[in-house]
């Protein structure tokens, strides 16, 4: 791939990468990649789903022709899986929210970025939506009655049927057939950008750009808005949602006429599929992709539930669904599911056998090359020992080199750790790798979880993978 990657960037710009490095991709299974080089720095980006890349490509040229701030596309080799983006930067406005509450970004810098936000969308939806050609659509063209089903489902059966709460199925689906009666009643003629949430919103400097939109399709106003409002992990206070909200209404009618009661009464119809579109998606990725941080939102989206059921009546009959949120609000196990541990995995590794792969959809973490530390190994007597031997653990202990490697590398990832859980993060990996696997690498994996056992917030796995064959 990475070869695949420099070969592409070569052709497109005629010359070569300097350096590569990944960069997160959240939830998504795509790998992205900062390609630096004398003339320009990009992102690549590699995905194994043909139709998704064709739609990203087909969208994302669509969109900026019509103004919309969104990645540009320098060129792609879609037999291979590829493509070169424009690099909008680090800085998602999930970012700031994050920053915003651990007092590190102002409050009224980041009111500031979301007006702009809320400028921009029905730009978006209506400009970006006039002519749109949906031929490349991913999955499906328009969030009709079949999308609405899809995600409704996806609720039922990667949340709800997990929860432990009990309901009729028939009448759960009777409900499900009001609800999307009631939402099909909205003008479902605009651009839907699906997953408009604070992590697919980037944030340079004044410039406010849009990604990971090759799920869109044709549909109605109010969804994108509720994915931005009922962003849950955003814990957006419900004033200012609701200021929001009369601001997004205010900009509408610059681009189109229309009744501001019909719309806010269909608006929180919206919300409530999006937020059990999300409890799926949080079900699916936490539970069966075992990527645990994403139940880490569900304590946000039960209070945005809460919120909803204390203070918005929709003009529909949903009894069993009502009754569904009740218990979903007062489950003590939905919010214990939610506060678990950080897991901290310290792995050991050769690296001749190549990096320790990030199974949690953190990403991985830190690599630390023990290899410049006096290597056991040369030596006859400790040839088939490994780093948890005594022996082997006191030749290490009397070198100087090993101690300083070993305190330095504590630091940052103690660093980390205090970071990590203060933001409710859920996994780090922390990997040491030598030649073999067998001496240095398990000697500092081993003593780092030795240290690291007396911290009792967090999880420890620790797995030797030279050891374990």
């Amino acid at each position: 791939m990475e070869l695949e990657i420099r070969d592409l960037f070569l052709k497109t710009f005629s010359c070569e990468i300097d350096s590569m490095e990944p960069i997160s991709a959240h939830g998504s299974s795509r790998k992205y990649f900062r390609c630096y080089s004398q003339k320009i720095t990009c992102l690549a980006a590699f995905g194994n789903d043909k139709k998704e890349n064709i739609a990203f490509i087909d969208y994302a040229k669509q969109l900026f022709e019509r103004g919309i701030s969104v990645p540009k596309v320098y060129a792609d080799n879609l037999e291979k899986g590829i493509y070169l983006i424009e690099d909008l930067g680090n800085t998602t406005l999930f970012d700031l929210i994050v920053l915003q509450q651990e007092g590190k970004f102002l409050t009224k810098d980041l009111k500031q970025i979301y007006y702009k936000v809320i400028e921009e969308l029905p730009k978006i939806q209506i400009n970006g939506g006039k002519n749109f050609d949906y031929s490349n659509a991913y999955p499906r063209k328009a969030f009709d009655k079949q999308s609405i089903a899809w995600d409704l489902n996806y609720f039922k059966y990667y949340f709800l049927k997990l929860s432990g709460i009990e309901y009729d199925e028939q009448d759960l689906e009777n409900d499900f057939l009001v609800l999307t009666n009631f939402l099909l009643f909205a003008d479902d003629k605009y651009f839907l950008f699906r997953d408009f949430q604070s992590r697919n919103i980037m944030v340079d400097s004044s410039k406010i750009s849009f990604v990971d939109f090759q799920g869109g399709r044709k549909g109605a106003l109010q969804y994108d808005l509720a994915s931005l409002l009922y962003d849950a992990k955003a814990n957006l206070s419900p004033e200012f949602r609701e200021e929001l909200l009369e601001k997004y209404l205010m900009e509408l009618e610059k681009y189109l006429e229309f009744d501001k009661k019909e719309f806010k009464n269909l608006f929180y119809g919206f919300v409530y599929i999006r937020i059990m579109q999300a409890m799926g998606a949080y079900g699916f990725r936490g539970y069966f992709e075992r990527k645990e941080h994403f139940l880490k939102s569900i304590p946000y989206v039960l209070d945005n539930l809460k919120w909803l059921e204390q203070n918005i009546k929709l003009n529909i009959n949903i009894p069993t669904l009502k009754a569904i949120f009740k218990e979903m609000i007062l489950s003590s196990k939905l919010r214990e599911i939610s506060t678990q541990k950080l897991k901290v995995t310290i792995k050991s590794f050769s690296f001749k056998k190549g990096y320790p792969y990030d199974l949690s959809g953190n990403g991985g973490g830190f690599v630390f090359d023990c290899r410049a530390i006096n290597n056991p190994g040369r030596y006859p007597e400790f040839k088939f020992l490994t780093g948890k031997d005594q022996a082997v653990i006191d030749f290490l202990d009397k070198e100087k080199d090993a101690h300083t490697f070993f305190e330095n590398a504590l630091n940052m990832v103690n660093n980390s750790i205090y970071t990590y859980t203060k933001r409710n993060f859920t996994h780090l990996m922390v990997c040491f790798g030598c030649t073999g696997g067998q001496h240095r690498s398990v000697y500092f994996a081993e003593k780092l979880t030795k240290v690291l056992s007396q911290n009792v917030d967090i999880e420890i796995v620790l797995e030797h993978l030279e050891q374990n064959k």
